[in-house]
């Protein structure tokens, strides 16, 4: 099987199946198909699969000619039919992994994609498992999953882990310059597994296991999380005292070396660190040991919006007015700056506790012009992004998109309090938190 495989990759016969297509999958689709091989893209997303067949994009830094062009090329298809993974030698699977209400992992999107894969499994294919989960998930959630028809895995197929390392709208790095770790159950999983990922990226770094793949993505994460939260706590601590995190950090980071900037921000957003450490808390806990270290940075991390929403009341408070019945302006609604990737953004989080408290909340990113439905904050599914303008009792900055660097916010004459100092130079309108 394995030399049968290899052979296929060799010869650019091998079809790669991926399922979930968003900012994991689908440039994972596209690399394949740029390097001739045949690729499906799968998603119960009816909306995305018709825009990719038009020849659209819904991922900003994705350009609609480069869906075009793997359109005419021949080799791209997407479907909703999971019948068609028969016709694929590897599934690449990249679904959501979020955390439910109790900080525990959700396994539901690998389950039922695994549940939806297992009646079209067939001898001599390939499954990856490329979500961010806990370590033992191929073996103890993916692999009793995809047996249950019959077939065995690393006799009748192969499975593997390689976590996503997508770092969306980085112009240092894409999916084809970003090493790739790669762990299986077999050797014979892993040499295919390497060999297919060898296709499309600088470098692949094979690994013994998939469980040191599935910890390799945990520690990565969780290296941000703490490093951030330490930062999220200087800030409160140097504000006390007068003094600004932000320089410190910058003046900090000329040494060159045993130094690394984090910068701290109104909570933590995005895909990965809000969420990937509580993954290893959680099976920690199997083993009789307690993240004290990771638990207290996201107890630090997930505490930063009420400490932004403090910061703000004392700013009104400066200016004669109340929270309630504030009209607040938040700019920056994406998770980072530049994209258009708003999945678990602090910016929610903000909005939410003001709303709580009274405050009558807008929005502004020019990249995300309407709100389209969350998991968590489905209330917001269809406001629209705001002008900036004087209006407004108060500006917080939430996220510092390149366009706002180039605004003078000041000139509206309105208190700013800036998360993400993004306001350069001092200026008694200007308030950082």
């Amino acid at each position: 099987m394995k030399t049968a495989l290899l052979k296929k990759i060799e010869t650019k016969e091998f079809v790669v199946g991926v399922i979930g297509l968003g900012y994991v999958g689908l440039p994972l689709n596209l690399c394949y198909v740029e390097k001739g091989f045949r690729s499906i893209g799968f998603d119960i997303d009816t909306a995305k699969v018709d825009a990719l067949a038009r020849g659209d994009s819904y991922i900003k830094h994705i350009s609609p000619a480069r869906i075009a062009a793997a359109n005419a090329s021949g080799l791209f298809t997407v479907t909703t039919d999971f019948s068609k993974l028969t016709e694929c030698d590897a599934i690449l699977i990249a679904v959501p992994t979020p955390l439910n209400k109790n900080r525990e992992p959700e396994m539901g999107y690998i389950t039922s994609t695994c549940e939806a894969i297992a009646p079209h499994l067939r001898p001599g294919q390939l499954v990856v498992l490329e979500s961010t989960t806990y370590p033992g998930t191929t073996e103890e959630v993916m692999v009793p999953i995809l047996e249950k028809h019959g077939l065995k895995a690393d006799r009748d197929f192969y499975v593997a882990f390689s976590p996503e390392r997508e770092d969306p709208n980085n112009p240092s790095f894409r999916t084809e310059t970003i090493p790739k770790v790669v762990g299986s159950t077999s050797p014979d999983g892993l040499a295919v597994a390497d060999m297919l990922y060898r296709q499309i990226v600088v470098r692949t770094v094979p690994v013994s296991t998939a469980r040191v793949a599935e910890a390799t993505k945990l520690v990565e994460n969780i290296f941000r999380s703490v490093n951030i939260a330490l930062v999220n706590e200087l800030k409160m601590t140097f504000m006390k005292m007068g003094i600004d995190v932000w320089e410190v950090i910058d003046a900090a980071a000329t040494k060159p070396f045993g130094f690394m900037p984090f910068y701290p921000g109104p909570g933590l957003g995005g895909h990965c660190i809000p969420i990937d450490p509580f993954y290893l808390t959680w099976k920690a806990r199997e083993f009789g040991m307690t993240t004290k270290f990771i638990e207290l940075a996201g107890e630090i991390n997930t505490g930063m919006p009420d400490f932004v929403i403090h910061r703000v009341m004392e700013v009104l408070n400066e200016y004669g007015k109340a929270l309630k019945g504030a009209k607040i302006l938040v700019l920056g609604l994406a998770y980072k700056a530049n994209v258009d990737d708003m999945r678990e953004s602090p910016t929610f989080s903000l909005m939410e506790k003001l709303e709580e408290k009274g405050a009558v909340v807008s929005y502004n990113d020019p990249y995300i012009p309407v709100i389209t439905p969350t998991r968590e904050h489905a209330h917001f599914t269809g406001r629209v992004s705001c002008e900036i303008s004087g209006d407004y009792d108060l500006i917080l900055i939430s996220t510092a998109h390149d366009e706002y660097k180039g605004l003078t916010l000041t000139q509206y004459g309105i208190p700013i309090v800036d998360t993400r100092n993004a306001v350069k130079g001092k200026h008694t309108l200007v308030h950082k938190a």
